[in-house]
């Protein structure tokens, strides 16, 4: 792999790194941008290690780099760095490129350790920095050329990350920096959320970052009438369809969670719009249900310690992406946050943003999100443009795929900065070569 020409392409998330080779349609690795020690350990396992099915994670101890969206333990990414650019890919970085992606409006100061790091400590032949929505804009052009995105060049990408959520426009290529709106709320927050709903109500799990991160994922949805389903969630036994069982991990016969019963927690799928599930389907399964609640309810004692319900959780979590300040956050709702977005840019751009949005980011994978986020933002826009919201085929991957294709373009090296002018120029004056 030590060829002259390699672009290593690292996606450096809050959440998750995603690295591999340029030109590859997948990353070699995606993994957690942390470190943890699991409780029966002195050591802390990172990236690749974490991920092993055999490891115990409960009550781990979390050392992360990046803190509220930004990179502030630079020697913790670089210990991950090293181990992902040795381990995972096998590459020399003193004969490879990088191409990096950073949080939009990062810091000089961020940005000057992050190049001596790159440059001094692992001598990477060159450069290049980009922000996520125009790799993200890049990728969803080049597949669907026939497309508006891809004829007007333009886009509004709405990334809804580990730490924050973005909506930004983009014109060619570039983000408009003005016209960028934040939510301070990414799935961090959701998890902390979640965490706190569940100790409150069941057991303590707020020491259970990687566990809840699984029922957060697993089984967390998007209602399209809250109101609705909070009265649904109110009833008792089979008649709550949310209600649904998580089991913790015994640290002897299994060392991660799981759903008890797949098969319930996907019950609200099937919901019509007055709240009743199809009635074949809803009495056979009650009856199913009720059948095995009775002998698993003299058990119920043993079991306490180790799982917990969920109902209304699963919905009033994601909510918080639509209603920050139901969590006390003085700040408006995505919704409202791609209209200032869109209302920040010139007039003649504002038909073709609506006509072109692109969800990215793990926690737009929630189901429904897509269509509440619609039913949300069309009483929102003149009715005179038409509002098209277009999810990534993976939206975790999406950034990173888009670098990859521009790292494999013949362009790539020019746009690069080499080692060569850093040390003749210094971080500051490089960094202009990027527009950012």
């Amino acid at each position: 792999m030590a060829s002259s020409n390699v672009v290593v392409v690292l996606d450096n998330g809050g959440g998750l790194i995603k690295a591999g080779i340029g030109g590859e349609r997948d990353p070699t690795a995606v993994v957690p941008n942390c470190t943890a020690r699991p409780l029966s350990s002195k050591k802390f396992l990172l990236a690749d290690q974490l991920l092993s099915p055999s490891e115990d994670l409960t009550s781990a101890v979390l050392r992360r780099p990046f803190d509220r969206g930004y990179l502030i333990n630079h020697d913790l990414q670089s210990t991950i760095w090293s181990h992902i650019f040795s381990s995972l890919l096998k590459i020399t970085p003193s004969s490879s490129s990088l191409l990096l992606t950073e949080p939009l409006f990062n810091l000089p100061s961020i940005q000057r350790s992050t190049d001596e790091i790159i440059f001094e400590e692992f001598n990477f032949r060159s450069l290049f920095v980009s922000d996520s929505p125009s790799l993200v804009h890049l990728y969803e052009a080049s597949r669907r050329p026939y497309d508006v995105v891809s004829k007007a060049q333009c886009s509004l990408v709405v990334d809804l990350g580990f730490s924050f959520a973005h909506a930004a426009p983009v014109f060619q290529n570039f983000t408009v920096n003005y016209g960028v709106k934040r939510m301070d709320l990414g799935g961090k927050a959701l998890t902390n959320y979640l965490k706190e709903l569940v100790s409150y109500r069941s057991i303590n799990v707020m020491d259970e970052t990687f566990l809840m991160d699984d029922v957060k994922e697993t089984l967390c949805f998007v209602s399209s009438d809250v109101a609705r389903d909070l009265r649904i969630a109110r009833r008792r036994g089979n008649d709550n369809y949310f209600r649904c069982t998580y089991v913790l991990p015994d640290g002897i016969t299994h060392t991660k969670g799981f759903v008890k019963d797949p098969v319930e927690a996907q019950r609200y799928l099937t919901l019509s719009e007055d709240g009743e599930l199809p009635h074949s389907e809803g009495t056979e399964e009650a009856d199913q249900t009720e059948a095995k609640s009775k002998p698993s309810e003299r058990n119920k004692v043993d079991l306490t310690k180790n799982e917990f319900s969920l109902s209304n959780e699963r919905f009033l979590v994601p909510e918080m992406i639509f209603r920050p300040a139901d969590l006390g956050m003085n700040q408006a709702g995505l919704a409202e946050c791609i209209v200032r977005a869109v209302n920040s840019c010139h007039p003649h751009l504002h038909p073709v943003l609506y006509e072109s949005i692109i969800l990215t980011g793990g926690s737009t994978l929630f189901p429904g999100f897509a269509k509440r986020l619609e039913n949300q933002l069309r009483p929102l826009v003149p009715d005179v443009y038409q509002v098209k919201i277009t999810t990534q085929e993976d939206p975790i991957l999406g950034v990173w795929r888009g670098g990859s294709l521009l790292a494999s373009s013949p362009d790539f090296d020019a746009m690069c900065i080499t080692k060569t002018e850093y040390e003749e120029l210094g971080s500051f004056r490089c960094r202009r070569r990027f527009f950012h």
